[in-house]
């Protein structure tokens, strides 16, 4: 079967891959399961692989970034193919939101996977640190200049494009990969290093280590650093 015609033949049940509630069309408690899990690990991936790469490369900051980033990217794959068929693999409560304005998602069904997101990357955060550190530890780090706020909606954007750009246009076989390697990319090319997932961001406040975010809104500019 070609592409186009595995992309029709998806298109007959009223979902597209990686986007929707999934091509299984399963029940909402499964796919809030597998929405829960799959940011959880995602979360075990980013946090755990910072924990590590800052005690393989302590002197070296741009191959810890480069461990960080290609664990991610290669879990978020990994993860995707996975779960996707079951929820659609958000794990990203803007992609969800974008979902609900495209109508592929209930409102009801939205907001339960965004709450789901959250609590899987909290607890993800967390498995992380206990694996390699306290099991929960506030972050001391301070990320909340202009810029960052400003590349965090640049990759957020990319995201979107890249997912929706594939699926609109024939070739949402390759979203899985298309998305994973742009996250694993934006690591290097945004001041923020791509969060793009507030779910992600809540969770990666709960570690200490090179993937951290504390959450500050200052008053003035000398409470930046």
């Amino acid at each position: 079967m070609s592409g186009r015609d595995a992309e029709n033949a998806v298109r007959q049940l009223g979902v597209l891959p990686e986007t929707g509630t999934g091509q299984l069309r399963l029940n909402l408690v499964r796919r809030l399961a597998a929405e829960t899990l799959g940011t959880a690990f995602l979360l075990i991936a980013v946090v755990g692989s910072g924990i590590v790469a800052s005690r393989l490369s302590p002197s070296d900051t741009g191959l810890q970034l480069l461990e960080n980033a290609v664990a991610t990217a290669a879990a978020l794959i990994g993860l995707i193919l996975m779960l996707g068929s079951v929820s659609g693999a958000h794990f990203n409560p803007v992609v969800t939101l974008v979902d609900r304005l495209l109508g592929t998602v209930r409102t009801s069904d939205a907001l339960l996977h965004v709450v789901a997101q959250i609590v899987g990357g909290c607890l993800g955060a967390i498995c992380a640190n206990v694996m390699l550190s306290p099991p929960v530890v506030l972050s001391t780090g301070v990320r909340s200049p202009g810029a960052l706020w400003f590349s965090e909606v640049l990759a957020t954007i990319g995201l979107l494009l890249v997912i929706h750009g594939c699926v609109r246009t024939a070739r949402a076989t390759v979203v899985t990969f298309a998305g994973g390697i742009w996250i694993g990319g934006a690591y290097f090319f945004t001041s923020s290093t791509s969060f793009a997932n507030p779910a992600a961001a809540i969770g990666r406040s709960l570690s200490n280590s090179f993937a951290l975010i504390r959450f500050i809104f200052p008053h003035n500019p000398s409470e930046t650093p």
